[in-house]
């Protein structure tokens, strides 16, 4: 992403926005209501264009495609949403297999397999007659993934993926997201106001501040940084900051 700059008549969303995201990070976006989370979510998977700038993806400039490039494009694209955004209408197998029977010809059988496939693989075991009326927060997380994860993504976005939770309800979300990355080799993006899980599961933050990216760097670069907006952003977390972080250079020995 070089250089985006996002315009609604007015109103300035985002100003020179650069984002570098290497394939397999998980890259965490973080940021207050208004710092321009959604709109560069948007722009990154498609939905929306840039006023100015160049969005990459594959040596190629998404801001500058046509639909019908853009649309194919997008399928390498994977995209969890805040409440999961399952069809109440219908049971868990149909909302997994959903993508694949819009966009392949694969016979049921094959679809059934494919679900059933993800879904023991997220630990969802004989969920598939249930309906999303009968699953728990968590589990919706998951089931909104296995469908994210239906036509074989290069990047997932996960869109306030802890919303909502309560904290081990988020940790099992922020372990789940690390453990997609490492069994499918996924890039993962995350937009979060969840400085916690950002410091247990990112390889890269952005902080976002007024449609600006006021500090980018590992966990380890921004919880030692010395002052600036990332350590007032950790304050009003109330987070213990070092401790999250040396617990995850712990975990990771």
């Amino acid at each position: 992403m070089d250089h985006v700059t996002r315009r609604f008549g007015d109103k300035q969303a985002l100003t020179d926005i650069n984002l570098a995201i290497q394939h397999g990070q998980i890259v965490v976006i973080i940021g207050g209501s208004g710092a321009g989370k959604t709109t560069l979510l948007k722009i990154l998977i498609g939905l929306d264009r840039p006023t100015s700038g160049a969005v990459w993806f594959n040596g190629t400039d998404m801001a500058s495609l046509g639909e019908v490039a853009l649309n194919q494009i997008r399928r390498k694209f994977g995209m969890v949403f805040q409440y999961s955004a399952l069809l109440d209408s219908m049971n868990v197998l149909d909302n997994v297999a959903f993508p694949l029977r819009e966009h392949t010809r694969l016979t049921n059988k094959q679809i059934r397999d494919r679900v059933v496939e993800r879904l023991n693989l997220l630990n969802l075991v004989g969920v598939e007659k249930l309906m999303p009326s009968e699953l728990s927060g968590g589990m919706r997380k998951r089931v909104g993934l296995a469908r994210a994860l239906m036509l074989e993504p290069e990047v997932l976005l996960y869109d306030e993926p802890t919303s909502g939770l309560d904290p081990l309800s988020c940790r099992l979300v922020d372990e789940l997201i690390w453990k997609t990355r490492q069994r499918f080799g996924i890039t993962s993006v995350v937009i979060s106001h969840d400085m916690a899980g950002a410091l247990r599961i990112a390889d890269k933050i952005v902080l976002m501040s007024g449609g600006r990216v006021a500090a980018v760097g590992t966990p380890e670069q921004l919880v030692t940084s010395c002052a600036g907006l990332a350590q007032d952003f950790f304050k009003a977390s109330g987070i213990d900051a070092p401790r999250l972080v040396n617990e995850r250079a712990s975990s990771a020995d």
